[in-house]
């Protein structure tokens, strides 16, 4: 057998190897607490569209979050996304831990949707004025302490 076939070999017993690791696999989303008080529907609409699959947990999980190693990419991305912010366990505001700024700036910047993911999600990506809009409601929300 040639040094190419055992390698494509190995390759092959590796991937199929790695589907058992467990890591990643969990696709339950814990029950929504509570949403922010949102300043209008269609800001709930945008930050569901950009946002929710990471920092909700009403994530929609895509069929390559069922394989690994995607899978323990995906998992540990809105594990570590919900942790920052979670629109489904709002606290209240920055009152109580939520960071406008930050969350501002980071769409703002581009940052957010992350490229990767938009790249994955073409719904997510925003032209300028859809930007200015998710913002401005972000901010309105945000600085509200309310929750629903």
């Amino acid at each position: 057998m040639s040094i190419v076939r055992k390698s494509l070999a190995m390759i092959i017993i590796l991937a199929a190897a790695s589907q058992l690791v467990p890591y990643g696999k969990d696709h339950t989303n814990p029950p929504v607490v509570r949403e922010p008080a949102w300043d209008s529907p269609a800001t709930r609409d945008l930050v569901k569209q950009a946002c929710f699959d990471c920092h909700s947990n009403e994530t929609v999980w895509p069929w390559y979050s069922r394989i690994a190693p995607a899978s323990w990419l995906v998992y540990r991305d809105v594990a570590e996304a919900r942790e920052h912010l979670n629109f489904s366990q709002w606290q209240g505001g920055a009152a109580k831990g939520e960071k406008p700024d930050r969350v501002t700036r980071e769409v703002e910047s581009g940052d957010m949707p992350p490229f990767q993911y938009r790249i994955a999600h073409p719904h997510a990506r925003m032209d300028d004025a859809t930007r200015k809009a998710l913002l401005q409601g972000l901010m309105a929300t945000m600085k509200g302490s309310a929750t629903r």
